[in-house]
């Protein structure tokens, strides 16, 4: 059996050399220090990219595989948010949300983090590849698993007490009932850790995991500023993330990433001027519930405000 176990060691040494890829004790200075402070911290680490991204502030950002228009868009707005601010941006590689907000992470120049629920040589979803390769340049990828090891229904819930565990607060987009994202924030409570949860309609199912966790307490996380005063990054750093560059006018500004046809109709109309919600609905030739919808969607987002009178303008 030693002997056994030894050669598995070695075998499993030259799997890392071969994929680049390295392995962390909790003693090494590159380990995580947060997961130190978990029960049941893991007794190793598979490693593979920038390891130094372990050490810095990290935030979870984790939801539904089957999501919204709306939870994508949050997701985004919340990781690139985070990023910028240089918060890294962990979640669990998977479908929907997480994948979103992986590769929002990285499109605004941050890092993430990848927690996998098999082991290195195992593309899961196979759909991810690129974003695997990515990761591996702009972050890095963590599992427990040796290299080979498929994923199986016992792994993920092990991968989510690592995803808290990375963090200083787990943020929840969507959910629901029995999501596995509501695992991780159960694992996070039980760790002591902050859990923010983004509201959402209360027709959607997917959304009822998250309005429950604030029913129950959570804080609902509207900007990125939300998620930096809980990691005690707010200030200066809060509103680099949130506000536009000093002198840029709404009208001067892109359009934000990742709108639906009927908000990017009415950011358009906004650009010049604030407009009353009958002259948004006149415009966008659409029932109003749906523009009022669109309109709470995107002041969530922090692209418009609403004024005294149902006036509606850009931020």
């Amino acid at each position: 059996m030693r002997a056994g176990s030894v050669r598995a060691g070695h075998e499993i040494l030259d799997e890392l050399d071969r994929f680049g890829a390295g392995v962390l004790l909790p003693d090494d200075a590159a380990f995580p220090p947060l997961l130190r402070e978990i029960p049941e911290s893991p007794a190793l680490l598979f490693v593979w990219g920038d390891v130094s991204v372990l050490v810095r502030p990290a935030a979870g950002i984790v939801g539904s595989r089957v999501h919204s228009a709306y939870g994508a868009d949050a997701a985004r707005l919340l990781a690139s948010g985070v990023a910028r601010a240089g918060v890294v941006v962990v979640s669990g590689m998977a479908r929907g949300i997480d994948a979103v907000a992986h590769t929002a992470a990285l499109d605004a120049g941050g890092a993430s983090i990848g927690v996998l629920g098999n082991g290195f040589g195992v593309i899961y979803p196979a759909a991810n590849r690129t974003l695997y390769d990515r990761m591996r340049a702009g972050g890095c990828l963590v599992t427990e698993l040796s290299p080979g090891e498929r994923p199986h229904a016992g792994a993920f819930p092990r991968r989510n007490r690592l995803i808290s565990g990375l963090a200083g607060v787990t943020v929840v987009v969507e959910a629901a009932p029995g999501s596995g994202a509501l695992i991780t924030t159960d694992c996070a409570l039980d760790q002591g850790r902050a859990v923010l949860a983004v509201p959402g309609p209360i027709t959607s199912p997917t959304s009822l995991g998250c309005n429950r966790l604030i029913q129950q307490g959570a804080k609902p996380a509207l900007t990125p500023g939300d998620i930096l005063e809980e990691l005690g990054m707010p200030g200066a750093v809060q509103a680099s993330a949130e506000r536009p560059a000093v002198g840029e006018s709404p009208a001067e500004r892109p359009p934000p990433p990742g709108l639906s046809g009927l908000q990017r109709s009415l950011w358009e109309t906004l650009r010049t001027k604030p407009k009353h919600v009958d002259a948004l609905v006149a415009t966008a030739g659409m029932d109003t519930s749906a523009v009022l919808t669109a309109l709470t969607e995107l002041e969530i987002r922090g692209v418009v405000k609403q004024q005294p009178g149902m006036l509606f303008e850009l931020v």
